[in-house]
C-alpha cells in the first residue's frame, strides 16, 4: 500500500503569501465594520443612550489611533489624546455616578475627529500595523508594558 508523502504546512509559498498580505490594507468590508461599530458607540453617546460598552469602544480605538499614528499612519498628537482621555474619563465618571453616558458636544467633536482619522487608518494602514496597534492595545489593557520595541538598525 502507498503512503501520503508528508508536506509541511509551512512551505516557503504559504509564508510568502502571508508576508505579502501583512503588506497589504485589511479588507474592506472588514475596515467598514470596525468603523461601523465605532460611529454608532460616538453616536449613542452623543445621543446620551449609550453605555459603558461605548465608552469603552471609544477609548480603544483613542488608544488604536494613537499607536497607528505612532507607526506613521495617520495623525493623532499628543494634546489631542490627551483631551480625549480627559473627556472619557469624565463619561465613566458621571455614567458611573449617574447612569448617563454622554459626550458633551466639545468631546463629541474631538471624537468625531479621532474616529475619521480611525476610519482612515483601517482603509490605508497595512495589516501588520493594525496587528502591532491590536497587539498593543491588548498588552495595555492587561496592564504590560505597550511601548513599541525599538528595532535594532543594521
Amino acid at each position: 500500500m502507498a503512503q501520503a508523502i508528508p508536506f509541511s504546512r509551512h512551505t516557503g509559498a504559504a509564508r510568502a503569501r502571508h508576508a505579502k498580505a501583512m503588506l497589504l490594507p485589511i479588507a474592506r468590508q472588514t475596515a467598514d465594520e470596525l468603523a461601523l461599530r465605532v460611529h454608532l458607540a460616538l453616536d449613542a453617546l452623543r445621543r446620551g443612550v449609550g453605555g459603558v460598552t461605548d465608552a469603552q469602544t471609544l477609548t480603544q480605538v483613542m488608544l488604536l489611533t494613537g499607536f497607528l499614528a505612532e507607526s506613521g499612519f495617520g495623525s493623532a498628537t499628543g494634546d489631542q489624546l490627551s483631551a480625549a482621555e480627559r473627556a472619557v474619563s469624565m463619561v465613566f465618571d458621571i455614567g458611573r455616578e449617574t447612569g448617563e453616558w454622554r459626550l458633551d458636544s466639545a468631546a463629541f467633536e474631538l471624537f468625531a475627529a479621532i474616529a475619521t482619522n480611525y476610519d482612515r487608518q483601517l482603509h490605508r494602514a497595512p495589516l501588520w500595523a493594525i496587528t502591532d496597534a491590536s497587539e498593543r492595545l491588548d498588552r495595555f489593557t492587561a496592564g504590560m508594558s505597550y511601548q513599541m520595541p525599538v528595532r535594532k538598525r543594521a
